[in-house]
């Protein structure tokens, strides 16, 4: 994953990632941070719930399946949030799940794992 070549996003962003596999966090915070991104993660739901309302994530990638509550849940629990509202939810997932569910559970829109960089980027440029 070498940097070069690669550009700055033309704004730099809070983002928030959420999953409970450490290894899959680091691969996308290293992504993240390289393009120039402010980076903070959780492995959990109660965490990424108390981050998120101390740092207001502009964006938060979120893992669907998570180990003490699921991400349909805590983006519900965003979503109540006044605070955190309009952060933007993208939900990531290994398993099946329907895009009506996840986007009536308050998820922006959801993607397979693994997120392939450039989609990555794609999704963030969107902002």
């Amino acid at each position: 994953m070498h940097s070069s070549g690669k550009t700055k996003p033309h704004r730099r962003l809070r983002i928030l990632v959420v999953d409970d596999n450490i290894d899959q966090v680091h691969t996308i915070a290293y992504l993240l941070k390289d393009r120039g991104h402010h980076v903070d993660y959780a492995i959990n739901g109660i965490v990424a719930l108390d981050l998120a309302q101390r740092t207001k994530p502009e964006v938060v990638l979120l893992d669907v399946k998570l180990p003490d509550t699921s991400g349909l849940e805590l983006a519900r629990q965003f979503r109540r949030n006044p605070e955190l509202k309009g952060v933007r939810i993208i939900g990531i997932t290994a398993t099946p799940l329907s895009s009506e569910d996840a986007l009536a559970a308050g998820f922006d829109e959801l993607h397979k794992k693994p997120l392939d960089p450039r989609l990555l980027d794609a999704l963030l440029e969107q902002r």
